[in-house]
This record gives C-alpha cells, structure tokens and sequence, in this order.
C-alpha cells in the first residue's frame, strides 16, 4: 500500500490538483491549460492589478470556476454577453466566492492587497489580451 506524506504543503508556493480517480497531489501551478485532466486549486497573494492579468480575459471552456477572496477584496468582471453591452460585474469581499459559469469571458481587478483561491479544470483555459480604450489609457501589464 503506498501512503502519502503527512506534512505540509505550502499554498502559496504549489497548487493541489485533485485527478478523477481521486489522488490529490501537489504540483506547480498552472495557469495556462494543462493536460492533466486534474482539477487545480490554487492559492495567491496579490498586490496590483498586474498580478491578476487585469488586462486579460480568461475562459474556462470544460469547467466552471470558483474564485474565493480569502483576504482583501476584488472585483470579478465578466465580458459583455454581446456587442455594445456592459459587463456585469461582482464585488468579493474577504470570505466571499463566485462561481464563474463555464465559457464565461472574466478577468479581475483588486481593490486592495489580497490572497485568492482559485478552483477549476484548467484544460483549454483560453487568455485574450483586452483591447478597450480603458485597458490601454491605464497601461496595465498582466502576468500570471
């Protein structure tokens, strides 16, 4: 019988990646697709738009994801369901989540300094750079 190490892992540093036939492991985080077929959670603290990608759409096109503010606060845009609409957007305070719909165009910006949780199958995950005259009049720069 093969056992898995009780110590602890640091969530800041790795992501856990749940498999379908059950085994959690930790791994690095990806935030691009990955082929695993294993959902990840991943942990992060951010300080500035920047790290967030603020000036990038993420898709999730096999999964829906959850996005928990563990500390601080974010808001969470989701990309206008058609042409000359508004976003919709949702304000996370400090315990809260959302649960972004698969296929959903979102990206995030912060309102303060904060640690975020991140829960999805990261396969197919898509990223578009945002073209509106706001994105480019701020000059954000995405990294993830």
């Amino acid at each position: 019988m093969t056992t898995t190490p009780l110590s602890p892992i640091d969530l800041f540093a790795s992501a856990l990646h749940i498999h379908p036939d059950g085994d959690v492991k930790a791994a690095e985080r990806r935030m691009a697709s990955g082929d695993s077929g294993a959902w990840q959670i991943a942990t992060f603290h951010v300080e500035t738009d920047a790290d967030v990608h603020a000036d990038h759409w993420e898709m999730h096109p096999e999964a829906e994801e959850a996005v928990c503010c563990l500390t601080g606060g974010v808001r969470l845009y989701f990309r206008a369901a058609g042409p000359g609409g508004d976003e919709d957007m949702v304000q996370l305070r400090a315990g809260t989540a959302v649960i972004v719909p698969r296929g959903r165009w979102h990206r995030l910006e912060l309102d303060a300094p904060s640690d975020l949780m991140s829960i999805t199958l990261r396969h197919g995950t898509r990223l578009e750079k945002r073209t509106d005259s706001r994105c480019l009049s701020q000059g954000a720069v995405g990294s993830a």
